[in-house]
């Protein structure tokens, strides 16, 4: 078996070990900068790369693009702190000062599959390594607590209300005693900080995807990211959207899903707004290792324990559904997504507007089930857009916040004391 390893850093000595061996590892190329490893991974030249340099240079982007071409990196450092971080990241660690024959061997034995190596992506998430510490995520780790449940809210185009159902049931979740995270990943229209009337322009999870991209996300990272909400007598934890779409890149794919791997284990419901759009980059061009903007909402949708797909109740609303339900189980294979009709009313549908639906969906829709019908409240909902609320606090007796938290698994409650829009601190 021959191996081909392209080995960036000043180690000319241990470079220069490698090749008098002659032996099954061949240095194909010495790079000058990371960036040249990545683009020679794409050429399919090389099996392994040798990251001899800073470690500190090396983030979760370089070798997630090694890992997505098949290439294994092993980084070289003495460094405790660089070591768990990336191993945490994927890589294998060897010291400096690692002979070149035992390093020839290793190399062997990662491309051989005899010595495995954490994918790309399952820092957070998959088994330590020996050797490698996890960051600690916080109390919600302790004890060996569970993992929580991902709820993505989606829908397709046309403003259907994906936004104002994921954040009244994050807010019907926390007010039913549940410890919860509600998210913005809409790379085209972030709002849900205006729905709760925050001026936040921090985009909290952009800075969790940092965090992440690092493999130093963990409970005080996290607390600085979220703002903390008071909604309806309770509190859930908010991490806000970008504030602009041009800022889409921030969203990373494999970053994001670092962070629901962790976010499991901070709450008991991680509840996502995601965009509509689902096109896959790699239709629209041939630089596959561009970065794609609707990798998040497939990276959530992906991950989702729970697939909302709300649409309009409505003759525009229905087809557009049925056409982008059958567009999403097709983007994420074994998604089931449970239908959510919104602004149910009888002007639209005709009499008995949820069993018109019902038998409507029957007929023309795939089969996956309907899981709840929210009925038209105009006036209920501008209320609680307008104060940056809740239903929950603006309209308790609502028949749109009862559903809500009917579709939510928690019942209505008795109207709390109003509470001012406010981050606060813990």
């Amino acid at each position: 078996m021959s191996v081909a390893v392209v080995v960036w850093g000043e180690n000319g000595a241990l470079v220069e070990g490698l090749e008098r061996l002659r032996g099954a590892v061949t240095v194909v190329r010495r790079c000058a900068e990371l960036t040249e490893v990545v683009a020679l991974a794409e050429t399919g030249l090389a099996d392994a790369a040798l990251l001899a340099g800073d470690p500190g240079l090396i983030d979760a982007p370089v070798l997630d693009a090694l890992a997505g071409r098949g290439i294994l990196a092993v980084v070289l450092t003495n460094d405790p702190g660089e070591a768990a971080r990336l191993g945490g990241l994927g890589a294998a660690v060897e010291s400096p000062g690692t002979d070149a024959q035992a390093l020839s061997d290793l190399l062997e034995m990662l491309v051989a599959g005899a010595v495995g190596t954490p994918a790309a992506g399952a820092g957070l998430a998959g088994p330590e390594r020996a050797g490698t510490q996890v960051p600690d995520p916080g109390p919600a780790m302790a004890g060996g607590t569970p993992a929580g449940r991902i709820v993505a809210v989606w829908g397709p185009a046309g403003s259907p209300g994906r936004t104002t159902v994921a954040v009244n049931f994050a807010a019907e979740a926390a007010l039913a005693g549940r410890r919860v995270v509600l998210l913005d990943a809409d790379t085209y229209g972030a709002s849900v900080a205006a729905h709760l009337g925050l001026l936040d322009e921090s985009a909290g999870l952009a800075h969790l995807c940092r965090l992440a991209d690092q493999f130093v996300l963990d409970g005080a990272g996290f607390e600085r990211a979220c703002s903390v909400v008071a909604v309806a007598g309770t509190r859930l934890r908010v991490a806000t959207g970008i504030s602009r779409p041009a800022r889409w890149p921030e969203l990373r794919p494999e970053a994001l899903a670092r962070v629901l791997e962790f976010l499991r284990r901070q709450a008991d419901v991680v509840v996502v707004d995601v965009s509509f759009c689902l096109e896959a980059d790699e239709d629209l061009s041939f630089d596959t290792s561009a970065p794609q903007r609707n990798g998040a909402a497939l990276a959530v949708l992906e991950a989702a324990d729970e697939v909302l797909a709300v649409g309009a109740a409505d003759s525009v609303g229905v087809p557009r559904l049925v056409k982008g339900v059958e567009e999403l189980r097709a983007a994420v294979p074994g998604c089931e997504p449970a239908v959510v009709f919104n602004r149910v009313r009888a002007s639209a549908v005709g009499p008995s507007p949820e069993r018109q639906l019902r038998l409507t969906w029957e007929r023309f829709g795939p089969e996956v089930r309907i899981k709840g019908f929210l009925p038209q409240d105009a006036a209920a909902a501008d209320l609680a857009l307008h104060a940056g609320s809740v239903l929950a606090e603006a309209a308790p007796n609502s028949a749109l916040r009862s559903a809500v938290a009917a579709l939510a698994g928690a019942g209505p409650r008795r109207r709390a004391p109003l509470l001012a829009r406010r981050r606060t601190d813990l």
